[in-house]
C-alpha cells in the first residue's frame, strides 16, 4: 500500500483550498460587517444565513472525522446497526425544528447558558458553561483533531503532529472570520463531503467487487457484503448474539455497544441525539440567528442529509471488514492490523490508499472539509459560549462591540492549541468514536432533564436542575464502575429518567405547588409547523422504518 499524494491529487486539493478559502474571504468582505466589530454578526450571522445554509452548516458541524473515521470504524466493528445514529439523528432534527426551536427563538436565546440564566439562575449558567467549554474543547474538538490527524497520517505518509497542525490552521482561518462565513463556506464543504464521500463508497465496493468477488462492480459488492457479512446486517442485537473486535486486541459482545431495542425503550438512543441536536451549542447555534421558517427549513434540510450519511461512511466500513475476513488484499489486512491489534479506526484511511490518482485527492478534499467545517462550527460556539456567558460577564461587562469580536478570536486560537496538545493522548483509547459517546453520555441525560423540564414545566426549579446535572455524572460515574458489563447507551437512558425523577420531586417541594417565576410561557401556535415541513417529515420518517423493517 503506496502512502502520499500524487501531484494529481495535490492539484485537486489546491482546487478545493483555494475555492473554500477564497469564497470565505468573499463572503467576509461582502456579506460581514465591514468593521469587523458586530459580535451578533461574528457570532450568529443574524438574520443572514438562507434555509440551505442552515442545513449544510449543520451538517458541515455533525459530519467530520468521527464519522468517517470513527463511524466507519464502528460499521467495521459492529455492521449497519452503526446508522441508528445517522437515521435516528434525521428523526431527532424533526422533534427539535417543532418543539425544541419554538422556544428558544420566541424567547430570544441565543447561547445555551443563557437559556440556563433565563429559566433558572446565573449560578447554574455559570456552572454549566464551565462545563460545557471543557466538554466541547477536550472531547469534540480534540477527538476531531486526533481523528483527522491519523486519516491524513495514513493517507499522506506525512507524520500526526505536521497533519493534526496543517488542519487545525485551515479551521483557524475559517473560524476567525465568524458564524456567517462559517455557515458560507459549509455548503462548499457539505459538496465536497458528499460527492466526495459517495465516490469513496463507490470505489470501496468496486474494490470489494475486485478482491473478493469476480470484478463485475459495485452491485456485486453489495452482494457480497449480503453474503459474506450477515451478522453485520442486523440493526437490532440481542445479548451475546455477536462478539467483535474491542480495538484493544480482544472481543467485545456487540450489544454492549449498540443494546438493541432497549436502547429506545429505556430511551439512552432518544437521550443522546436530543441532547446532540437540541441542547448543543454548536448544532443550535446556527438555527438562532434566523426566523422560525428558515430555522425549522433549514433543520429538515439537515434531516435530509442525515439520512444519507450511511451510504457515506457506513458501506466503506462493511467493504473493509468483508476484504479483512476473506483475507483479500494484504495491505487492507496490514493496514488496519497495527501491532497484532485489529484497529478498526484504520478500515476507511486505509481504503482511501487505495484509490486511484486524482479520486485520492477529491476524497483527500472531501476528508479534510468535513473536518475543517466541524471544527469551525465547534470552536465558533466554544467562542460563543466564552465570551458571552464568561468573559463578559465576570472579567469585563462593558466590553465595546469590537472588543468583543475580538475577545472571541482569541479563545478561538487558544482552545484550537489546547485541544492541538491533548489530541496525541486519544492514541491510548480503542475506538474514538466510542469514547465520544461515552464519556458526553456522562452529563447528556442531566442537561436533556435539565431543558425539557426547563422548556415545558413551570414548577422546575434551579436547585431541581443542578442537582439533576451533579447527578448525571455521579449517578453515570457509579453505573460504569459498579457494572462496567452494562450497555453505556442503557445507562444514558436510566440516569435520565432517574434525574428527571429527582428533578421534579426537588422542584415540587421548592414550588410548593407554584409555578417558577422564571418559566416560559408555551403556546400551542407555536408548534404548528408549514404543510411542506410535514410531508418532509413524513418521508424522513418513513425511510428510517423501511430501514429498519429491511435489516431488523
Amino acid at each position: 500500500m503506496k502512502l502520499g499524494l500524487e501531484t494529481l491529487d495535490y492539484c485537486i486539493f489546491f482546487i478545493y483550498f483555494v475555492i473554500v478559502s477564497s469564497y470565505g474571504y468573499w463572503v467576509y468582505k461582502n456579506k460581514g460587517k465591514q468593521d469587523g466589530g458586530d459580535s451578533k454578526d461574528f457570532f450568529l450571522a443574524e438574520g443572514s444565513l438562507t434555509w440551505w445554509a442552515i442545513g449544510a452548516s449543520i451538517i458541515a458541524s455533525n459530519i467530520s472525522a468521527e464519522q468517517f473515521i470513527g463511524m466507519s470504524g464502528q460499521a467495521f466493528q459492529l455492521g449497519i446497526a452503526i446508522s441508528v445514529y445517522e437515521l435516528l439523528g434525521g428523526v431527532s432534527l424533526i422533534i427539535v425544528a417543532v418543539y425544541f426551536l419554538p422556544m428558544y427563538l420566541r424567547n430570544k436565546i441565543y447561547t445555551m447558558p443563557q437559556f440556563l440564566a433565563k429559566r433558572y439562575d446565573e449560578r447554574l449558567a455559570t456552572i454549566m458553561a464551565v462545563f460545557w467549554l471543557f466538554l466541547y474543547i477536550f472531547v469534540n474538538l480534540t477527538s476531531i483533531i486526533y481523528l483527522g490527524g491519523i486519516s491524513l497520517e495514513k493517507m499522506t505518509g506525512l507524520s500526526f503532529m505536521t497533519c493534526t497542525l496543517f488542519l487545525t490552521v485551515f479551521a483557524v482561518i475559517i473560524t476567525l472570520g465568524g458564524m456567517k462565513v462559517i455557515g458560507y463556506t459549509d455548503v462548499i464543504q457539505v459538496v465536497c463531503l458528499i460527492f466526495g464521500g459517495l465516490a469513496t463508497t463507490y470505489l470501496a465496493l468496486d474494490l470489494l467487487s475486485n478482491k473478493v468477488g469476480t470484478g463485475s462492480g459495485v452491485l456485486e459488492g453489495l452482494s457480497l457484503i449480503k453474503d459474506k457479512a450477515d451478522s453485520h446486517l442486523h440493526m437490532i442485537f440481542t445479548p451475546n448474539q455477536y462478539q467483535v473486535h474491542d480495538g484493544r486486541g480482544g472481543f467485545i459482545d456487540a450489544y454492549r455497544q449498540l443494546p438493541g431495542i432497549m436502547m429506545f425503550i429505556i430511551g439512552g438512543q432518544w437521550v443522546n441525539n436530543l441532547n446532540y441536536f437540541g441542547c448543543n451549542q454548536y448544532m443550535t447555534q446556527r438555527a438562532l440567528g434566523a426566523d422560525i421558517s428558515t430555522a425549522r427549513n433549514g433543520v429538515l434540510f439537515a434531516g435530509f442529509m442525515k439520512m444519507l450519511m450511511p451510504f457515506i461512511v457506513v458501506l466503506p466500513g462493511l467493504a473493509a471488514y468483508v476484504i479483512f475476513q476473506e483475507n483479500a488484499d494484504a495491505s487492507i489486512v496490514n493496514g488496519i492490523t497495527q501491532d497484532g491489534i485489529v484497529k478498526p479506526d484504520n478500515a476507511y484511511p486505509v481504503l482511501l490508499n487505495l484509490l486511484p490518482v486524482g479520486l485520492k485527492g477529491l476524497a483527500f478534499a472531501a476528508l479534510t472539509a468535513a473536518i475543517v467545517a466541524s471544527l469551525a462550527g465547534k470552536a465558533n460556539s466554544i467562542s460563543t459560549i466564552y465570551v458571552l456567558d464568561i468573559h463578559r460577564k465576570y472579567f469585563n461587562k462593558n466590553l465595546t462591540e469590537k472588543q468583543t469580536v475580538w475577545t472571541g478570536r482569541v479563545a478561538i486560537i487558544v482552545a484550537f492549541a489546547i485541544a492541538l496538545v491533548v489530541s496525541p493522548l486519544l492514541r491510548n483509547f480503542g475506538q474514538a468514536f466510542e469514547y465520544i459517546q461515552v464519556y458526553t453520555g456522562y452529563i447528556s441525560p442531566g442537561i436533556l432533564s435539565i431543558f425539557l423540564l426547563g422548556f415545558f414545566w413551570k414548577k422546575a426549579t434551579a436547585n431541581g436542575a443542578l442537582t439533576a446535572a451533579i447527578l448525571s455524572i455521579a449517578l453515570s460515574s457509579w453505573i460504569n464502575y459498579q457494572f462496567p458489563e452494562f450497555p453505556f447507551m442503557n445507562r444514558m437512558g436510566v440516569v435520565f429518567w432517574i434525574c428527571s425523577l429527582v428533578h421534579g420531586a426537588i422542584s415540587l417541594i421548592e414550588s410548593k405547588g407554584k409555578d417558577h417565576p422564571n418559566a416560559f410561557e408555551v403556546n400551542r401556535e407555536w408548534f404548528k409547523v408549514e404543510p411542506m415541513f410535514r410531508y418532509g417529515s413524513i418521508v424522513i420518517l418513513a425511510i428510517f422504518s423501511i430501514i429498519y423493517f429491511i435489516f431488523w
